[in-house]
C-alpha cells in the first residue's frame, strides 16, 4: 500500500512527491510510463509517456517531438491529466495540470544535451509523427546528423490538484491535495 487509514494528509503527501520522484530515476517504477491525457476538437486523446524529470515543486518534464499531435492539442487546450498505477501498491494518481511546451527555448536545449546517442533518433525522423506510410520500414529514416533539436520538445506539466485512490478491499481510500501559491493542502474524499 502507498498509504493507510491513520496517517495525516502531511505523511501521504511526503510519501506521494518521494514515490513521484523515484518515477523520474528509477527505470523500473511503475510510476515511469504515465498515461497523459490532452484535448482537441476530436475529443479526449490518451497516451503513455516516460517521466524523464520531477523538480522539487512537483512539475514532470516529459519529451517529445513538436510535430506531435500531443503538441498541437496542448497549444489548443493546455489543460493535460496525468494518471499513474503502482500494481504492487494498489495506488491510482491522478493529476491535473497546466502544460506549458518549451520549444528552442532554454530549457529544452539543457534536457537536449542529456539525450545521448541512438536516443536523439526519436526526435530526427524524417517523416513527422503520425504521417501516413505505406510500409513500415518507410518510417526508418533520419537526419543524417543527430546534433539539430529542432523537433526536440519539453512538456513541463504544472500540476493543480493530484488525487490518490488506495485500493484496499472494502475501505480504499481516496485523497486530493491542491496547489495554491506552491501550497499543497490535502482533502478527505469518500472513494
Amino acid at each position: 500500500m502507498l498509504y493507510k487509514i491513520g496517517e495525516s494528509p502531511e505523511e501521504i503527501f511526503s510519501t506521494l512527491k518521494h514515490e513521484l520522484h523515484r518515477a523520474a530515476l528509477d527505470k523500473k517504477h511503475p510510476f515511469r510510463f504515465v498515461v497523459l491525457s490532452t484535448s482537441n476538437f476530436h475529443g479526449p486523446d490518451s497516451r503513455y509517456v516516460v517521466i524523464r524529470a520531477v523538480n522539487e515543486h512537483l512539475h514532470f518534464f516529459v519529451f517529445t517531438d513538436f510535430r506531435t499531435e500531443k503538441v498541437k492539442a496542448i497549444q489548443t487546450h493546455p489543460m493535460s491529466s496525468l494518471l499513474f498505477y503502482h500494481p504492487q501498491k494498489r495506488a491510482q494518481v491522478r493529476i491535473q495540470a497546466k502544460t506549458v511546451i518549451h520549444h528552442q527555448d532554454d530549457l529544452a536545449q539543457q534536457y537536449w544535451k542529456k539525450v545521448q546517442g541512438e536516443a536523439r533518433k526519436a526526435y530526427h525522423s524524417i517523416l513527422p509523427p503520425g504521417a501516413p506510410i505505406h510500409r513500415p520500414d518507410e518510417a526508418f529514416s533520419w537526419k543524417d546528423t543527430l546534433e539539430d533539436a529542432s523537433f526536440f520538445t519539453v512538456l513541463e506539466l504544472i500540476p493543480s490538484s493530484i488525487e490518490l485512490l488506495q485500493l484496499n478491499g472494502l475501505e480504499h481510500l481516496r485523497i486530493r491535495f491542491n496547489c495554491s501559491n506552491n501550497e499543497w493542502t490535502g482533502q478527505w474524499l469518500a472513494p
